[in-house]
């Protein structure tokens, strides 16, 4: 995977976007497979995660997890299962409770060789390890996104 700046012009593009690295992601040891998602409300942090969905092998609807805050699906790719652990930190304002809940939805995701994306990550006290970092930003009638390597 390596550093990119996209124009994504409607949700289809994001969640393009979101399938390609999913299979980038897979190509990773999983201790790797971390997607932090930074961008305001309506950014399309869940269109992203949809298409990482899709390129995991995964059917069904995905939804924001930003009330039930993580959210865990399963599909599979050539006969082989996969895994996704969504993780909406939004309403954890305390740094100690975002803490707690990723420390806890990471462990099971390395467990599951799991892709781990996280929205609002800035909620952690911490930058994780190892992370992608993806922030989505409006632009005229879409939206630019700029993936990098977390320090």
């Amino acid at each position: 995977m390596n550093q990119r700046d996209v124009f994504l012009a409607d949700p289809e593009a994001t969640a393009r976007l979101g399938k390609s690295l999913a299979a980038e992601l897979l190509e990773l040891k999983p201790s790797g497979r971390l997607l932090l998602l930074r961008g305001q409300l309506g950014a399309g942090k869940t269109s992203l995660v949809q298409g990482l969905a899709a390129g995991l092998g995964i059917d069904g609807p995905i939804t924001s997890p930003t009330f039930a805050l993580a959210q865990h699906y399963e599909g599979s790719l050539a006969g082989e299962p996969t895994h996704l652990v969504h993780l909406d930190l939004y309403r954890l304002e305390a740094a100690a409770a975002a803490s707690d809940l990723y420390q806890q939805e990471e462990e099971e995701a390395l467990a599951l060789a799991a892709v781990l994306a996280v929205e609002w990550p800035e909620r952690l006290p911490f930058v994780p390890s190892g992370a992608w970092r993806l922030d989505l930003e409006p632009e005229g009638e879409g939206r630019r996104a700029r993936l990098f390597k977390a320090p």
